[in-house]
């Protein structure tokens, strides 16, 4: 279950690959060149005499079209990489870091209103991003800041409450993290239609009840420290728990499905500015992942 930013894009999902069928590079169709044509410096040319076949000559309609196709921009001749989407990731990430470390020299009460907001603002502007034909950079460096906010407000609240809980689950959200690429990686591990709609389905359902939980805190419904995730309890195991690690392992299958559209898009021949949307969603599935885990232990440490 990769960032809807990702799913909705045909550069990601596949469709531009399809669509790209019988046309070559910059769209100029290949009808009327012969199976042989090649794109030879802007122009497509028949290939020599191979097996039978002969030289065709472009039909009319063809050379017109390539005619009258505007001039590639520079922003289309640069090509979309892993490479370059890795940069980009490291970039969105140290605006993130940058951000929490300011939010977190401003202290737990202050840090905590900030999350809050940071929160709201980076769900927007997800929301945004997933309906957005082109990607903003401006748009993803905002959410960059809203999601240092987050990070760096819930970060020291709880050390605060539980000294040293920070660098644990930023040490468990670096194994997580290191071990998911690894396995993809090495090809043992990808996603499946099955799998993804389950997660898919599973996630707005924890979405709906992590809304719902926080509604009944600040109501003051449920008295317990972390709502229903502490209040309720399975076979004496907090809810909380069970919710945490199914949440992380979401988010391994999340950032699965982040590499593999990713690397869609870099074979789709995706313009060079698309690398953003792919740091966007590397970025937002890791925080996701740290938060829960963050979480996960302050839940674990208070039964203590």
């Amino acid at each position: 279950m990769a960032s809807s930013a990702l799913q909705r894009n045909p550069y990601f999902n596949g469709q531009a690959q399809q669509q790209q069928q019988g046309y070559g590079q910059q769209g100029y169709p290949q009808q009327g060149y012969g199976q042989n044509a090649q794109y030879v410096q802007g122009t497509y040319q028949q290939a020599p005499y191979q097996q039978g076949q002969y030289q065709q000559t472009p039909s009319p309609e063809a050379m017109d079209h390539q005619y009258n196709m505007p001039s590639p921009s520079q922003d289309q001749l640069g090509r979309m990489t892993v490479e370059d989407t890795i940069a980009k990731s490291a970039t969105l990430f140290g605006v993130v870091i940058a951000v929490a470390a300011v939010t977190w020299f401003l202290g737990p009460s202050i840090g905590m209103m900030l999350a809050l907001a940071g929160s709201i603002t980076a769900f927007v502007l997800g929301i945004i991003l997933a309906f957005k034909k082109e990607p903003s950079v401006p748009l993803i460096m905002l959410f960059g800041v809203a999601e240092g906010m987050l990070v760096g407000g819930f970060s020291v609240a709880l050390e605060v409450m539980f000294p040293g809980i920070v660098v644990q689950a930023v040490l468990a959200t670096l194994i997580v993290v290191g071990v998911t690429l690894a396995l993809f990686t090495s090809g043992k591990v990808r996603t499946s239609p099955k799998v993804t709609k389950f997660f898919l389905i599973a996630g707005g359902a924890y979405l709906v009840f992590s809304l719902v939980n926080v509604v009944l805190m600040w109501t003051g419904v449920s008295q317990d420290p972390w709502g229903l995730r502490t209040g309720v309890e399975i076979f004496g195991i907090p809810l909380g728990v069970l919710l945490g690690i199914f949440a992380v392992v979401m988010g391994a299958y999340m950032l699965i499905g982040d590499f593999e559209y990713i690397e869609n898009g870099a074979r789709s021949g995706a313009p060079r500015k698309y690398g953003w949307i792919g740091a966007y969603a590397v970025v937002s599935t890791v925080v996701f992942i740290y938060i829960e885990i963050l979480r996960l232990i302050a839940i674990l440490r208070g039964n203590d």
